[in-house]
């Protein structure tokens, strides 16, 4: 797989970390909307713009970062399963990405259409999944500066070298 250079890489980190605190953004944004609407603000203007929310901010920033989180562990040295903490993120992303296109932009469209008439469950609906998917965007970003764990499995012993084995090593 080919290599990006340091200018490349730093470029696709830059814009994973916009990608990334933009999805946050916009979650918090989308969660502060679900709030406001239990708190009884008018869900006629609460409810639809969430749905402009989730329709062009959200889900497509959502599929940014997946799609540039995967771009930077294939041409970067960190490899999408050569280190548990990228393995863990890349599947927590995926998994929200998911539940992002096929549950929360359909429910939170739906909202916006039955606006006048949701019952207190129907609010919930737009309260507890940003709820959730911020604290999943955290746990990612804890993962990416603390990156724990370790590899999935050792490097190959470079050509010419044999390999030293773990209680050998000087």
């Amino acid at each position: 797989m080919t290599r990006l250079s340091p200018t490349g890489r730093k470029a696709l980190l830059t814009l994973h970390l916009i990608t990334s605190l933009g999805w946050l953004g916009a979650d918090l944004v989308l969660l502060t909307l679900g709030v406001a609407g239990l708190r009884g603000a008018d869900p006629e203007l609460v409810y639809p713009a969430a749905g402009l929310l989730v329709t062009w901010l959200f889900a497509p920033l959502s599929l940014a970062v997946w799609l540039v989180g995967l771009a930077s562990a294939l041409l970067t040295p960190w490899g999408l399963l050569r280190w548990r903490w990228v393995l863990v993120k890349f599947a927590l992303t995926t998994v929200m990405l998911g539940l992002v296109l096929l549950l929360l932009t359909p429910t939170v469209r739906r909202l916006g259409d039955l606006a006048p008439d949701l019952t207190a469950r129907d609010r919930l609906d737009l309260v507890i999944p940003p709820a959730v998917s911020s604290t999943l965007l955290i746990v990612a970003t804890v993962l990416s500066t603390y990156k724990p764990w370790g590899r999935l499995r050792r490097p190959a012993a470079p050509a010419g070298r044999p390999a030293v084995p773990a209680g050998r090593r000087a």
